[in-house]
């Protein structure tokens, strides 16, 4: 029971940051939220810092689970339609998967707050990404199936304007669907270019 109360504060403390960042949310809003009492939250987290720190280790663990990280890394795609197939199911969790989503929009709101929520941006929007892709350009190119050049340089020009366009869904959720055929489109253009035949 009282793990499911930490994981109901999280969660509620998660939409509450996403839409009003760390200093537009109040502790008494979120237990209100929540149909508890101040003490009842400082039951289970002694802070907002607390509840804070909890839920970015909490998003750490999720995005390494559903979309990858250094330590959790994908397996190489056996083909070029796998690469555009691995990478349009990555954009699909990221655009529609709430939990990513506002987690996305709390890194953005907080990362000129708070350090850990700019480590956490800068990985996630950007090196994490690049880590990633050069792991699975490398291998491919290995596999012989994509010609060879530095991995890290294609990660970087191949995770850019995707990472750019998943931004653009964040801000214009009703331009997702385009965004994502663009994504799928840019992929096929990458394969076309840098593809072995």
């Amino acid at each position: 029971m009282a793990n499911d109360t930490k994981e109901r504060i999280l969660a509620a403390a998660l939409e509450m940051f996403s839409q009003n960042g760390y200093a537009g949310t109040n502790i008494r809003e979120l237990s209100a939220s929540l149909g508890l009492v101040k003490s009842g939250i400082y039951k289970h987290y002694e802070s907002k810092e607390a509840i804070w720190n909890a839920l970015l280790d909490e998003m750490i663990a999720y995005y390494a689970d559903h979309f990858g990280s250094a330590d959790h890394l994908p397996p190489v795609p056996d083909s070029l339609e796998a690469l555009t197939r691995l990478t349009m199911q990555m954009v699909n969790i990221t655009v529609h998967d709430e939990k990513i989503i506002m987690t996305r929009k709390l890194l953005t709101l907080e990362q000129f707050r708070d350090n850990r929520a700019r480590e956490l941006a800068t990985k996630h929007f950007l090196t994490g990404l690049t880590e990633i892709f050069t792991h699975i350009f490398a291998g491919m190119m290995e596999k012989g199936l994509i010609r060879r050049d530095d991995p890290a340089m294609l990660a970087f020009s191949y995770t850019t304007p995707i990472s750019a366009l998943i931004h653009l869904c964040d801000r214009e959720p009703e331009k997702t669907e385009g965004a994502t055929r663009q994504i799928e489109a840019f992929s096929r253009h990458f394969i076309a270019t840098y593809g072995v035949k």
